[in-house]
């Protein structure tokens, strides 16, 4: 379910009445790939709830130039079609940091590609006693690469055609 903020403050204090473990992870979630998809899966595993930061547009390009591909309203779309995902809140700050407070999460989680230390709101987590976790990546796949393969094979294909 794709919830604003505001919302998201009521269901969050719903769940935590009902003791349910809430999981929260954070990303751009730009072209979903099966390294989005195992990161999602075993965040899922760590709790009963998994609720998803998802980076705005503008978010996304003061992190990101030349993105994102997709619109926020498709990536949220995307996401939260994603079996593992409970919840979908957008995000216009640079970092979750603001969502992370209004979640208080269990666990927060993120890809193996941050260093323990770098993780945004981990201090957060660990101060009341939450755990943080980072999930090993799954080999070969990144965005970023994705992006570099379209437009490497889009130019094979020009230089093909102008033949």
């Amino acid at each position: 379910m794709i919830i604003s903020k505001k919302k998201l403050k009521k269901i969050v204090s719903g769940l935590k009445k009902k003791n349910k473990k809430i999981v929260f992870t954070n990303g751009c979630f730009d072209i979903i790939h099966p390294g989005h998809i195992h990161l999602l899966e075993k965040a899922k595993s760590f709790g009963d709830v998994l609720i998803v930061g998802l980076n705005s547009d503008s978010s996304v390009r003061a992190i990101k130039p030349k993105r994102p591909i997709n619109s926020f309203k498709a990536r949220a779309n995307v996401v939260d079609a994603i079996k593992y995902v409970d919840f979908v809140c957008g995000f216009s700050e640079k970092t979750p940091l603001n969502l992370i407070k209004i979640v208080k999460p269990d666990v927060l989680v993120k890809g193996g590609d941050w260093k323990a230390g770098e993780i945004v709101g981990s201090s957060f987590v660990l101060s009341y006693g939450g755990q943080v976790k980072r999930i090993a990546l799954k080999k070969g796949f990144s965005t970023t690469q994705i992006i570099k393969k379209i437009k490497n094979e889009k130019r094979q294909n020009d230089m093909e055609t102008r033949k």
